[in-house]
């Protein structure tokens, strides 16, 4: 009887020994899960500061280096006047505008808004690099070159303006802040800490707060159009191409072309 009842009570102490590690052993899985899900990729992070969720704090931008007088895109920014055909000059009045406002870029080459969770912390960036040299573009705001001109349309030629931006280039990356921690962290970047990868363009200004920037005459002889590549690619496309799109750089047009750069010094904005 005393080895049965022994036996009886070994028996049951074993049982609870089980039954007290069995939610120990729950936990040691659970835990790791838990570590595993929803950590912030840079490319959510990037994603979560254009689109600004519920569960981000804030985003940042964290400035490495910077670059001045950085050109922006070629672009046409006036109509195009069509001499084709004829054998002499001719004067034509071009009605040019230009307008520029502030890009950001990320690793990517995407171009996003990023106003509502990047606005502060780009427009502090800006503030660092104006000066009495250079008065930047930090805010959302557009500025605008507009005016009319009398210039030279050559024989058999059409002609239009060239406008290339000047920007300072600020790169880094980007600072994500979160609600609640993710993988033991509520703090993650975009596509790294101390990367120089996402650009931010501020314009830059003239004195009188209108774009600096490059710009230039274009003419295209009219032969030209009937080829289908230059130096550079389509030469239709230097003079077909859509007001506001991306077109060759200055005399980098190719054979057929004539670009003569207009100094701004001698536009009168109206």
């Amino acid at each position: 009887m005393t080895r049965v009842g022994i036996s009886g009570s070994h028996r049951s102490k074993k049982k609870r020994i089980t039954l007290m590690l069995a939610p120990v052993a729950a936990l040691a899985v659970a835990i790791p899960l838990m570590a595993q899900a929803g950590a912030a990729t840079p490319s959510e992070v990037a994603a979560d500061c254009q689109s600004d969720p519920a569960t981000l704090e804030k985003c940042e931008f964290v400035d490495v280096q910077f670059k001045r007088n950085s050109l922006g895109p070629n672009e046409r920014v006036s109509a195009i006047s069509d001499n084709c055909g004829i054998d002499s000059t001719a004067t034509k009045t071009f009605s040019v505008t230009a307008s520029v406002s502030r890009q950001i870029q990320i690793e990517t080459g995407r171009v996003i808004d990023g106003g509502i969770t990047l606005g502060n912390s780009v427009f502090e960036v800006g503030g660092k690099f104006t000066d009495q040299t250079f008065n930047l573009t930090s805010d959302t705001k557009t500025s605008t070159l507009s005016f009319s001109r009398t210039d030279t349309v050559l024989a058999n030629n059409t002609a239009f303006f060239m406008w290339s931006a000047k920007r300072t280039d600020v790169s880094g990356f980007l600072k994500a802040t979160y609600k609640e921690a993710q993988d033991g962290r509520t703090v993650f970047f975009s596509p790294a800490e101390g990367a120089a990868t996402v650009h931010v363009f501020y314009p830059q200004l003239l004195k009188d707060g209108t774009p600096d920037g490059r710009l230039w005459l274009r003419n295209v002889q009219c032969s030209a159009t009937t080829s289908t590549t230059s130096d550079d690619g389509n030469v239709a496309s230097l003079r077909d191409a859509d007001s506001g799109a991306e077109q060759a750089g200055f005399g980098e047009g190719g054979s057929g072309v004539t670009d003569v750069e207009i100094p701004l010094s001698e536009v009168t904005p109206g």
